[in-house]
């Protein structure tokens, strides 16, 4: 699958989360957090698309929904086994 199909299949399933989804500027990767009631994911956004991608799949991961599209289960699937989660977000 292309690398902007993962992208737009994540930012998705991220929005269906109830979380909302921003690309921001600054010394930063990006990962979940919580701004006034209102759950949200920043997004370095001079990242290349595939750290956009890892970061969005390692909040996924870390959510652990159910009922996660095969899609995205295999994206995420795919980078643990590249290693390219931290200890942190197993």
């Amino acid at each position: 699958m292309k690398k902007q199909k993962q992208l737009d299949l994540l930012e998705e399933a991220i929005a269906g989360m109830g979380f909302r989804l921003r690309y921001e500027k600054g010394s930063f990767v990006g990962g979940d957090c919580r701004v006034k009631e209102n759950n949200v994911v920043v997004v370095n956004k001079f990242l290349p698309i595939e750290g956009k991608i890892a970061t969005i799949a390692a909040v996924i991961r870390k959510i652990n929904p159910s009922g996660l599209a095969p899609e995205i289960g295999k994206i995420i699937d795919d980078l643990a086994a590249n290693g390219l989660f931290s200890n942190q977000n197993r």
